[in-house]
């Protein structure tokens, strides 16, 4: 019987996968990247009375070509219960975040013109995942991400930094 000894993976592959590891963080990093994107991003934490035991983050990537992505990952959530979330105008702490930031103040408070990650679902473990790709590229007063209850209220907030 011959048994097979396990060899260690090459280290090309190791190094290939340590520099996509590498590359794939810094695309996520705070501040400018080349070709002058910029991310920003922040912790999402409860408020407005929310006894969630909420966690998360949430990034924002204003690229180069004019664009705005907002990616969400929350934790602590109401299992299989449906959640707003809207990137808004002011920080968590001032005015609870404030209302919808908006591309045109005066226009619809609906996507193109609003930045909605979601509605999404949280899994049966409390974890919800959602993300867009916005065609404008937000303004400096797109600052926090909130979530919002399945009613309405808002629960969590994440300030962008």
């Amino acid at each position: 019987m011959t048994t097979a000894i396990p060899r260690p993976a090459p280290r090309r592959t190791r190094l290939g996968a340590l520099i996509a590891a590498l590359a794939l963080g810094a695309a996520f990093a705070p501040g400018a990247l080349a070709g002058g994107a910029t991310v920003t991003r922040g912790d999402f934490h409860a408020f407005n009375g929310s006894d969630l035991p909420i966690a998360g983050h949430a990034t924002m990537v204003r690229t180069a070509d004019g664009r705005t992505i907002v990616t969400i990952h929350v934790e602590g959530l109401g299992a299989g219960v449906t959640y707003g979330s809207h990137v808004h105008l002011k920080a968590c702490d001032d005015a609870l975040a404030g209302v919808h930031y908006r591309f045109n103040p005066g226009g619809d408070a609906v996507p193109p013109n609003e930045i909605w990650p979601g509605p999404f679902t949280a899994n049966s473990a409390g974890i919800g995942n959602a993300g867009t790709i916005a065609e404008g590229t937000a303004g400096e007063s797109a600052v926090s991400v909130v979530i919002h209850g399945p009613t309405g209220p808002k629960i969590a907030c994440a300030d962008l930094g």
